[in-house]
């Protein structure tokens, strides 16, 4: 990737280990978010970690809806069109409206700001273009917007929470867009600033940073959480099960293990195990999950138990998977969960077909 001549600021920017994360947020062509695919196997399920920069959610805000194990699509990109020659060059003609106008205004303005050395204004100005992006649903603003934020800012809020939750969005456009290199340089960026900042508040007293440092570790958790989902969809297993394991356990440090995230990350932990043929331990985590998923009433209990069933199945104990199956199936359709309703009746076909194999 090529490109134009930088400040002398943008050039020290790009170097060292954060530089090919920020040069991740320079795309030459910005292309449309591809609908996000469920990996093949038991899909995780996906709930909002709590914490973080803003007390916000992951990509986007959104926990990702129900179905098949809740791995809920993506969003379409921009409209299409040829871009246009003035400002920016990447938005469609056909989207040439006021409101468009002013978030070029006030990428403009944020740009300036941060040649005049005036962070804290070009952080307030991005969140303004960032908010105008999303309501009108220009993803090709919006990603534009973060690549801003990744060039501009990190060099002096590099380790700002905030900054971080932004990258990490960012690397999960990337994902979804299957632009593995810069994916993979925007979650290894989020991780390693954010282990370092922890490791630096750790020589401070416990009293002073108390809530920061939750925070901190909180946006961690989530980062390793989206890592390891996107490792798990190309099929890296190995590293998805250490990302996984390291999420866990700080959710259930900070959050306590009967915390909703705790239980999903129980969940998705049994996932990759189990996709390795390590049935055992994946049974030891879903079980586990599921009885925490009962005793909390956990929205998504029924997905529990479908994994739950499915790692039985594949443990080859069929009676009781057609238990979990059913009672699944019973709480899929009290809650009014059609794709999951389909999926577990598919599941129950399929052992069907097992058992009546092994016979």
């Amino acid at each position: 990737m090529t490109h134009g001549p930088a400040s002398r600021g943008e050039g020290e920017l790009l170097k060292g280990p954060r530089g090919r994360m920020l040069a991740a947020g320079l795309p030459r062509a910005l292309c449309r978010l591809a609908a996000r695919r469920c990996p093949a196997g038991l899909p995780p399920l996906r709930t909002a970690w709590h914490g973080g920069a803003r007390g916000g959610q992951e990509e986007g805000g959104g926990r990702t809806g129900s179905g098949r194990g809740g791995c809920g699509p993506g969003h379409g990109g921009a409209g299409g069109g040829h871009p246009r020659p003035a400002a920016l060059s990447l938005f469609p003609k056909d989207a040439e409206e006021d409101g468009e106008d002013a978030i070029i205004q006030l990428l403009k303005r944020a740009k300036l700001s941060v040649m005049k050395g005036e962070l804290g204004e070009a952080e307030r100005v991005l969140h303004q273009a960032l908010r105008l992006s999303h309501q009108s649903d220009n993803r090709k603003a919006i990603i534009y917007t973060y690549s801003m934020v990744g060039l501009h800012c990190v060099s002096s809020w590099q380790d700002d929470n905030a900054i971080l939750e932004m990258s990490l969005k960012l690397a999960s456009i990337y994902a979804a867009q299957k632009q593995h290199k810069l994916a993979l340089a925007g979650y290894e960026f989020c991780i390693l600033t954010l282990e370092e900042k922890i490791a630096k508040q750790k020589d401070l007293p416990e009293d002073v940073l108390s809530g920061e440092t939750a925070n901190t570790r909180l946006l961690l958790g989530m980062s390793l959480d989206s890592y390891a989902r996107y490792l798990l969809g190309i099929n890296q297993l190995p590293v998805a099960e250490k990302m996984y394991e390291k999420a866990l356990q700080i959710s259930n440090d900070v959050q306590g293990e009967t915390h909703p995230q705790t239980v999903v990350l129980m969940n998705d932990l049994a996932t990759v195990l189990d996709a390795q043929g390590r049935y055992d331990e994946a049974y030891s985590y879903v079980k586990r999950a599921a009885e925490l998923a009962k005793e909390t009433q956990h929205p998504e209990e029924h997905m529990v138990l479908n994994n739950l069933a499915a790692i039985l199945m594949h443990k080859e104990d069929f009676l009781q998977a057609k238990q979990v199956y059913k009672e699944a199936l019973k709480q899929a359709r009290e809650k009014g969960d059609v794709a999951s309703v389909q999926h577990i009746q598919e599941e129950l076909a399929e052992l069907a077909k097992r058992r009546k194999g092994s016979k």
